[in-house]
């Protein structure tokens, strides 16, 4: 029988794959890309669609590694629309993120766990910008409201949706560093609400997580940069039935990749990446993250 706390982690792992601004993520709280919190001119739209993999191959618990052969590999896609609006004189702009894929289990956790596949949770949200476009430094504030809108069953292993919403308050600064040097830093808090109807009955608690990323970006040209970056998430212990799990979340993370504008309109960015270090739940041997951006 797979136990009650397994399930947990697993669907704290699929969180996480989902996570882009993230999100997934996990547990990755809300991954965000250098140069999203540039802020752009009212009336700008932003179309843009995701691809995710995610390999992982061990699970850990205070930092050991569990025995056995324990593999997940996530698929997600995720398609994110925006408008940018002038609002008091500052920059807005209202958005949501739809993810959708699939969940496969491997290894000797093939078996037990399966697969499984859906649409996610809704994610809507908005950032409020303090600096204007066509500023050189940027800084804003977004808050998310994650609705539990996407598919799950109390009884699958494996959900794409998590049953439960969730407040995710991001806050983003790009600055210069030099001519062709950018440097962004992001912050978030994730504030979880209670899922009533967990495996075995009762309900399931998480306390706030936190998530620090900070970038650089190389401009090879106008139209091209390099970029790289790490990430660590802290926090997030749950309780499962007044129960605390004494798995607080302790991740570290880099990647490095590369964005192209193939147009004006028209940009392409591909980033690879990995775990370095895990306290508790899965470990992300490899990550590679596909985006394509459309401006109208």
């Amino acid at each position: 029988m797979l136990s009650t706390l397994l399930k947990t982690i697993v669907r704290s792992v699929a969180v996480g794959a989902l996570a882009t601004t993230a999100m997934l993520q996990p547990v990755h709280a809300l991954d965000v890309d250098p140069g999203d919190y540039t802020a752009l001119p009212a009336g700008t739209n932003l179309a843009i669609l995701y691809g995710q993999h995610a390999q992982r191959n061990a699970t850990f618990g205070n930092g050991n590694k569990a025995p056995g052969n324990n593999k997940l590999d996530s698929d997600i896609g995720l398609l994110r629309m925006v408008h940018y609006m002038d609002i008091g004189g500052y920059i807005v702009d209202p958005q949501f993120i739809l993810p959708f894929g699939k969940l496969k289990a491997k290894g000797d956790l093939g078996p037990v766990l399966g697969s499984n596949s859906g649409v996610g949770d809704l994610l809507v949200g908005a950032t409020l910008w303090f600096t204007k476009p066509g500023d050189k430094t940027h800084f804003g504030i977004t808050p998310f409201l994650s609705l539990p809108t996407g598919q799950y069953n109390k009884n699958d292993p494996l959900s794409i949706g998590e049953n439960r919403y969730k407040l995710i308050l991001n806050a983003g600064y790009i600055t210069p560093l030099s001519e062709k040097l950018i440097l962004d830093v992001i912050g978030d808090v994730t504030l979880f609400g209670k899922n009533d109807d967990i495996v075995g009955g009762g309900s399931a608690k998480q306390k706030a997580q936190y998530q620090f990323q900070s970038y650089l970006r190389y401009q090879l040209s106008g139209t091209t940069d390099l970029r790289g970056g790490v990430s660590y998430t802290t926090g997030g212990k749950t309780r499962i039935n007044g129960v605390d799990q004494n798995n607080k979340t302790e991740t570290f993370k880099f990647n490095v990749g590369v964005a192209h504008f193939l147009s004006p309109t028209q940009q392409v960015l591909a980033t690879v990446g990995r775990d370095t270090s895990v306290e508790n739940g899965f470990r992300e041997n490899a990550r590679l993250n596909l985006r394509f951006l459309q401006v109208f």
